[in-house]
Parts: C-alpha cells; sequence; structure tokens
C-alpha cells in the first residue's frame, strides 16, 4: 500500500469524492468556498465550477447535463456547460443556521441528502430523499451533522451517520420504493482522540470504510460491524473516501486544510490536499447517477 498526494489544493473544507465510470473523472467539492472540482485519475485535466454558496454533496444527472447539488440554501442543479445554478427546491426555509450536508445516490436514481447544524450543537438536521421526478421527501430527523450515507452491495442496506453519536448506523433499505426501516447501530467509532465518523463508501466486498476526521485515520468495516483495518493518514482532518481510477482499485481521500470551528486542530503542511491510496487489493463499486 502507498499513500500519495494526488492535488495539492488546499481545500478549506475538502468532501464528497465520487469517481465517474461513464468519464472516467473524479469530482471532489470544497464544502466552504462552495467549489467543484473534477481530475482524471491521476490528478489532471483540472476543471473547477463555482456554486452561489456552501455545498456538500453533489451527483451527476444520467441525462447528461449537469448535476444537482445539496447548497446552504437548498437543492440546486448546476449546468456544467454554462455554469447556470439554479435552486429547485429549499427544503429548511425556516432553518437559517442549517445547511445541507454530505449525499449519495442509490441504484435507482435516488439521491439520499442529510442536512446538519452549521455550528454542530443541536439536533436540527434530516435526511432528505430526491427522487429522479425532483420531488423531496424527509425520511429521517433529529439529527446534528449528517455524513457518510452509502449502500451495501446488494441494495438491502442504508449506512448512515450522525457524526457526534459516535455510531455509524444501519437502515433496512427497500431498493424498489426507496423506503428506510430498523435504524440500528452499525459500528461505534474509536472517538478518544477527538475523531468522530465523517465520510464513508463501501467496497465490493461489502465492507464499510470511513474517514475518522480530527484522527487522522481510515477504518475498514466488516458486514458486521467489526474493525477490519485501519489506515494512517497523513493528515488528522480527513472527511471522505471514494473508490476510483480505471479499475476501481484506488482509494480517494480528501481533507479540509482548516477546521471549520476553533475547537478543533490545525494540521500539517499537506492539509487541503487530496490523496489517492494504491495497491490495497481492494476495488469499489461504481456511484450510480441521479435517475434524470
Amino acid at each position: 500500500m502507498r499513500i500519495e498526494v494526488l492535488l495539492d489544493v488546499k481545500t478549506t473544507l475538502g468532501e464528497g469524492p465520487i469517481w465517474d465510470v461513464e468519464q472516467q473523472r473524479l469530482y471532489f467539492i470544497d464544502s466552504v468556498d462552495g467549489r467543484i472540482f473534477r481530475c482524471t485519475a491521476d490528478g489532471t485535466e483540472i476543471r473547477a465550477w463555482d456554486v452561489p454558496g456552501k455545498i456538500g454533496s453533489l451527483a451527476l444527472r444520467s441525462n447528461g447535463l449537469g448535476a444537482i447539488c445539496s447548497l446552504e440554501g437548498g437543492f440546486y442543479t448546476l449546468d456544467f456547460n454554462s455554469g447556470d445554478c439554479e435552486l429547485f427546491y429549499d427544503p429548511e426555509p425556516n432553518l437559517p443556521t442549517n445547511r445541507l450536508n454530505d449525499g449519495k445516490v442509490d441504484r435507482k436514481g435516488r439521491f439520499f441528502v442529510g442536512s446538519m447544524d452549521t455550528m454542530e450543537d443541536d439536533a436540527s438536521g434530516a435526511l432528505y430523499r430526491v427522487d429522479p421526478d425532483f420531488s423531496v421527501t424527509k425520511v429521517d430527523d433529529g439529527i446534528i451533522c449528517s455524513n457518510g450515507p452509502c449502500f451495501s452491495p446488494d441494495d438491502k442496506i442504508f449506512y448512515f451517520q450522525d457524526t457526534w453519536t459516535g455510531e455509524i448506523w444501519a437502515y433496512d433499505y427497500d431498493i424498489e420504493t426507496g423506503k428506510l426501516n430498523n435504524r440500528r447501530t452499525f459500528a461505534k467509532v474509536d472517538g478518544s482522540n477527538g475523531g468522530a465518523a465523517d465520510g464513508s463508501t463501501v467496497d465490493a466486498e461489502g465492507y464499510l470504510w470511513n474517514a475518522l476526521v480530527y484522527d487522522g485515520k481510515l477504518t475498514r468495516f466488516t458486514p458486521d460491524g467489526d474493525v477490519d483495518r485501519i489506515i494512517d493518514m497523513p493528515v488528522k482532518k480527513v472527511t471522505s473516501v471514494n473508490f476510483g481510477g480505471p479499475n476501481l482499485d484506488v482509494l480517494y481521500v480528501t481533507s479540509m486544510a482548516k477546521p471549520p470551528l476553533p475547537r478543533f486542530p490545525e494540521d500539517g503542511p499537506q492539509r487541503g490536499s487530496l490523496f489517492a491510496i494504491y495497491d490495497l487489493g481492494i476495488t469499489g463499486v461504481p456511484e450510480p447517477r441521479f435517475g434524470a
């Protein structure tokens, strides 16, 4: 195994890496600066787009017209050609201290996105499902900081976490209806060094990978929730993970250059970099596109 800095872009809050198998391109975001990046597997041909506000996640659209984005002001469509970014729904107009955060698409083209309290104190956040007809449904609530949504390869389990609970949750998932049931604790997160569960992905073997932000570790959990492997990263503030590359065998890891609140620690010179981990002997699964 080897860890390399793929791009030293110093993202203030790097997040949401998504490998698109159709374009063979990696997308990731700077949540705080409101920017979307795209590059090749080796970190070349870099493009960037600005969006009108802080961004939590994006989903590429199946019609090839761009993406839908979860911004601090609601759900937007983004046209990559023109750069136009237009609001289509704000699920929390009466919660000015909330913003939309992490999201992921299921294999029926639905976009699941959670919201968060920007001070990371109040349980005012919720989990939403955006269907391909652009309708939005609240599917859970009482969340402080939404993170890490992803799906098991057999589409039967949805994983998700409220970062500061110290837990990763599992729900029974009905791929035909998009409904969640039976929320339970999948795994406990070791926060003894100040770390907390952030972005997640699931590999082809059905194991879940989680970025332990503020502790600089990546943890691989078995389908039963046991710790299988821990990787120490060069920086403490790792934020999210996704498998990509031509063979889906490179693990891309985002990080942040500046903590969002004063109580969080600073970091070393590689802070804010996009990392690539090679030679793990593990492959991921293709990320679906939003179904419209």
